[in-house]
């Protein structure tokens, strides 16, 4: 900063020198009777110039001319993922700044955008993308979207396909939301694309962050047991989500607080949660509220048996019969056969699982 101060005044000084420099010689002209104009006019207008550039940066932003800075992804405690770097969103341009937010908002507010009530369209249930992907998917171990800009597209057995994002989006659309599939040159979907992408800023491809998606509990040796699960509910997630397992609405009675569990209004039998381990690893990290993936609430066997008596509720039915055309690779507890091995249905739901790993790990 000195610097620049010191040329500001160095140039005032020749400009005040420039004045009183043109006023002698006007007056000798005017005592010799020459013309008075003329002087040192345009040179002084160059020297206003260049003192209005030299003052002008004092009220300029430092990094007018220097490029953006790169948009980085942010890292918690013990370098677990947690999203990209907010300050630097207002670095993108407009457009894209406000379809990142746009994104943001359809992933937090799923419900009031998409739902029964939707201020967008009438397509989904009463849940928010939010209530499975905590922080707007964001949170360490919550089921976040760390991974999905730096693995995608990738080939999942489960469709038997090369999926793209919106592909997975749609999916969780169909699935955990229980709605159709949205038009993937839609404002929407191109805004949950835009954030996905915002969000994998700073991830090199094919890396997965730690902290992405939800904690993998080891098996029990036993089957879950959803009775057991039914006294867990009632004493720690019971007061949320209700005995009826229906959530609570908001104060504005159109969208919930704590999202429902099961009936017509959750997630159908084919989501993500609806197998065991993915619920079981879910609630372990982040349920009831106050737990982290540092200091659970839950133990091991509360977790999977709680997933048992959830999983265990009425809610819709999805049609999978186009789901894993290659039998051998459906994880060991989708509950829904042809399955290449030939345990029972019953097993592949509520374990216990170890054994049907092992025969698929037979060489």
């Amino acid at each position: 900063m000195l610097i620049p101060v010191l040329i500001l005044l160095a140039t005032l000084l020749v400009l005040v020198v420039m004045y009183v420099v043109d006023d002698a010689i006007r007056e000798l002209n005017t005592k010799a009777g020459l013309p008075t104009n003329g002087g040192m006019r345009w040179s002084k207008r160059i020297v206003w110039l260049i003192l209005a550039v030299i003052f002008a940066q004092f009220f300029l932003p430092s990094d007018l001319f220097e490029p953006p800075p790169p948009q980085v992804a942010t890292y918690g405690p013990d370098s677990l993922w947690t999203g990209a770097d907010t300050t630097r969103l207002v670095y993108l341009p407009k457009e894209q700044r406000d379809l990142v937010r746009y994104g943001r908002d359809l992933i937090a507010n799923t419900a009031h955008y998409l739902g029964y009530n939707g201020t967008a369209m009438q397509n989904t249930n009463a849940l928010n993308c939010q209530n499975c992907h905590l922080g707007a998917g964001t949170k360490p171990w919550g089921n976040n979207y760390g991974a999905v800009w730096s693995t995608y597209p990738k080939m999942r057995a489960r469709s038997g396909s090369n999926e793209t994002v919106s592909k997975r989006i749609n999916d969780c659309v169909e699935r955990s939301l229980n709605g159709t599939a949205l038009d993937t040159t839609s404002r929407e979907m191109e805004a949950m694309v835009a954030y996905m992408e915002w969000l994998g800023s700073g991830i090199e491809k094919g890396v997965k962050p730690k902290g992405s998606g939800i904690v993998e509990l080891a098996f029990l040796d036993c089957a879950a047991d959803p009775m057991h699960g039914a006294e867990i509910y009632t004493a720690k997630c019971e007061s949320c989500h209700g005995a009826d397992g229906l959530g609570q609405l908001k104060a504005d009675g159109r969208t919930h607080q704590y999202p429902p569990l099961w009936g017509d209004a959750s997630y159908n039998d084919g989501a993500g949660l609806y197998r065991m381990s993915r619920f079981a690893g879910y609630v372990k990290s982040n349920m009831p509220q106050g737990a982290t993936w540092e200091f659970p609430l839950l133990s091991d066997v509360e977790a999977w048996d709680v997933a048992a008596f959830v999983n265990s509720q009425r809610r819709p039915v999805k049609d999978l019969t186009g789901d894993w055309p290659d039998i051998s690779k459906k994880p060991v507890d989708h509950p829904f056969g042809p399955f290449a091995d030939t345990l029972p249905e019953t097993q592949h739901k509520y374990g216990p699982f170890g054994q049907i790993a092992s025969f698929y790990k037979k060489p």
